[in-house]
C-alpha cells in the first residue's frame, strides 16, 4: 500500500511541476531563424502539370522557445506556389511556433500556366518568396520554376461518367475495341517538331495508313501508363541526327517520362512503351534516346516481313522496369546499338522471327531487384495462360561485332524447344559475351562454342572497360578486350560507331570505338 502512495505522490509531483514549467512560453521571432536553403528551386515543370513537393527546414537555433508572427507567400492569396507547413496547408499562416533548438518542415508545391504572361519573367521563370515575420525582423527564402510550354495529347474523359477514352484497333481487318486509354493521333498531330516538347497521357495511336514522323531535336514525354501505339498499316519513323555536343544531345529525339525533375532522371518504368503492333509497317529509328519506360520497345509480328519491321540505328536503350526491347516472332534490324539496365532481359527476342545485330552493345548492370533473366534472350517459343505452347522458326538471329555483358551470369540464353519441323538459325561472329562455365550454366548443343556454325570468333567473360556502366556510359576504355576485334567485314557495313567515329581502320566491337578516359 505504501507502494502505491509513494507512485501516486510522484506521479502528482510531476504534473505539478510541469504545469508550473514557464518553459514553454513562445516569444516573438527575432529574425535570427536558419534555413536548410536560401533558395528553393522547384526544378522544371510543364504548364499546368503540378511540380513534385520540396521542402524547407527551418530551425531555431536558440535556447528559446519562439513564435514568428508570420508566414507567408508574398503574392499572398494569388501566388501560384502552395505551402503545407507542419501539417497545415495553405499561403498564409500566424503565430508558428517552434521549441528551442528546434525545427519545422515547411513542403512547397506549384502549378503555373505559361499562358498567363503576367506571372513569368522573358525566360518563362516563376517566381515568389516566403516572408518570415516583417519589419526589421523579415526573412526570406527565395521560390524559382522554371515553366516549359508543351504540347499535349490526351484522351477524351467523360464529365459525367469520369469514363477515358479507349482505343478501337484493327486487328486482322476488323474493327476491335480495347481498354487501352488513349486515342489516335490527329493528321495534324502526325509531325513532331523540335519547337516544343510533346507531353502524352495514355496511348497516342498512329492511324492505319498513317506515318508518325518525329523530327531531330524533338523531346517526346509519357505520362504514367502512356506510350506510342503504332497501328496495322501505320509507320513510325524518327529522324534524329548525331549531336555535336553529346552532353546537349540536341539533335537526338528523346523519349522519357513526363517528371523533369533531377530525382527523376534515371528511375525505370515511369511509363508504358512504343508498341510496334502486328503488321505496322516501315518502322525507323535513328539517333534516339529511349529511356526509363517499362518496356522500350515491345515489336510484334512480321517475322517474314520482306523489309525488317523496326530498324535502329545509333540509338540508345536505358532503364526499363521489364525490358528495353521484347519482340515477339519479328524482324528487327539494329546497328550502333545500346542498351542497358532491365528489370528482366535488356532484350528478348522470343517466339523465333529474324533478327540482325552488328556493332550493338547489349549490357544489363540492374542493381534495384533481383533479375531473373539474362542481358539477352533468345527462345523460339511461348506459353499461354491455359498452358498451350507455341513454337515458330528462328530464321535468322545474328550477333556481329557486338557485346553482350553484364554483372550477372550468364548474360546470354540461346532457348530452343526442339523440333524437326522448325528452324532454328543463330550465330555469334566476333563477339564479346560473359558466359562463365558454372554449374548453373545452361548446357546443351547451343552452348557448344567451338562450333563454328554458331560461333566464330567468340570472348567469353573478357573485361569489357566500361567507362561507368551502372550511369549507362558503355564506352570501352584502353583496356578492354573488345579493342581491335571487330571483323573488318562488318565495321565496313557501319563505317562510323555512335559518336561518328571511324572505325574502319581498326574496328573495336560494340557500338563505341575505345577511348582513352
Amino acid at each position: 500500500m505504501k507502494r502505491i502512495f509513494y507512485f501516486i505522490a510522484c506521479f502528482s509531483f510531476l504534473l505539478f511541476w510541469s504545469s508550473c514549467r514557464e518553459d514553454f512560453d513562445f516569444a516573438p521571432s527575432t529574425g535570427s531563424l536558419n534555413f536548410s536553403r536560401d533558395t528553393v528551386y522547384l526544378d522544371t515543370v510543364f504548364t499546368n502539370i503540378g511540380s513534385s513537393t520540396f521542402n524547407l527546414k527551418v530551425y531555431n537555433r536558440s535556447n528559446n522557445d519562439i513564435s514568428i508572427p508570420s508566414i507567408a507567400l508574398e503574392r499572398g492569396e494569388t501566388s501560384n506556389y502552395r505551402l503545407n507547413v507542419d501539417g497545415n496547408p495553405g499561403k498564409i499562416f500566424s503565430n508558428v511556433e517552434i521549441q528551442a533548438k528546434d525545427s519545422l518542415f515547411i513542403f512547397i508545391e506549384t502549378t503555373v500556366d505559361i499562358e498567363d504572361q503576367t506571372l513569368l519573367d522573358e525566360t518563362f521563370l516563376y517566381t515568389d518568396k516566403i516572408n518570415f515575420d516583417a519589419g526589421s525582423n523579415l526573412q526570406t527564402v527565395d521560390l524559382v520554376t522554371l515553366v516549359k510550354d508543351a504540347v499535349f495529347i490526351f484522351p477524351d474523359r467523360d464529365d459525367t461518367t469520369g469514363i477515358i477514352e479507349t482505343l478501337t484497333l484493327t486487328i486482322d481487318g476488323e474493327q476491335v475495341e480495347t481498354e487501352i486509354q488513349g486515342r489516335e493521333l490527329l493528321p495534324s498531330e502526325l509531325n513532331f517538331t523540335n519547337q516544343r516538347p510533346y507531353v502524352i497521357y495514355g496511348y497516342a495511336a498512329v492511324p492505319g495508313g498513317e506515318t508518325l514522323t518525329i523530327d531531330a531535336g524533338a523531346r517526346v514525354h509519357f505520362h504514367a501508363d502512356s506510350g506510342i501505339l503504332v497501328s496495322e498499316n501505320a509507320s513510325f519513323q524518327v529522324n534524329g541526327a548525331l549531336s555535336a555536343d553529346q552532353e546537349l544531345m540536341e539533335n537526338e529525339v528523346i523519349f522519357e517520362g513526363d517528371r523533369l525533375e533531377p530525382a527523376f532522371a534515371n528511375v525505370p518504368g515511369q511509363w508504358g512503351a512504343i508498341w510496334l503492333f502486328e503488321n505496322s509497317t516501315n518502322n525507323i529509328i535513328n539517333y534516339a534516346t529511349i529511356k526509363n519506360g517499362t518496356v522500350g520497345i515491345l515489336s510484334d509480328g512480321n517475322a517474314d516481313a520482306a523489309q525488317d519491321k523496326l530498324t535502329i540505328t545509333n540509338s540508345q536503350l536505358y532503364n526499363f522496369s521489364n525490358y528495353g526491347i521484347l519482340a515477339r516472332n519479328s524482324s528487327i534490324s539494329a546497328e550502333n546499338f545500346v542498351v542497358n539496365n532491365a528489370g528482366q532481359s535488356s532484350v528478348a527476342l522470343t517466339l523465333g522471327g529474324k533478327y540482325n545485330f552488328t556493332h550493338s552493345t547489349i549490357a544489363n548492370y540492374w542493381n534495384t531487384s533481383f533479375r531473373q533473366f539474362p542481358a539477352l534472350l533468345v527462345n523460339n517459343f511461348v506459353q499461354s495462360i491455359d498452358g498451350t505452347t507455341f513454337i515458330a522458326d528462328l530464321t535468322e538471329c545474328n550477333f556481329n561485332n557486338s557485346i553482350i555483358y553484364g554483372n550477372d551470369n550468364p548474360e546470354f540464353i540461346i532457348d530452343e524447344i526442339v523440333d524437326d519441323a522448325i528452324v532454328f538459325n543463330f550465330k555469334f561472329t566476333n563477339c564479346l559475351a560473359r558466359f562463365e562455365d558454372s554449374s548453373n550454366s545452361p548446357t546443351g548443343d547451343n552452348y557448344n562454342f567451338t562450333d563454328s556454325i554458331h560461333y566464330e570468333n567468340l570472348i567469353r567473360n573478357q573485361e569489357p572497360d566500361f567507362r561507368a556502366p551502372l550511369e549507362n556510359n558503355l564506352i570501352i576504355g584502353n583496356n578492354s578486350s573488345a579493342n581491335t576485334f571487330g571483323s573488318a567485314t562488318f565495321a565496313s557495313q557501319v563505317p562510323q560507331d555512335i559518336l561518328g567515329v571511324s572505325r574502319t581502320a581498326s574496328p573495336d566491337i560494340g557500338a563505341y570505338q575505345h577511348v582513352t578516359f
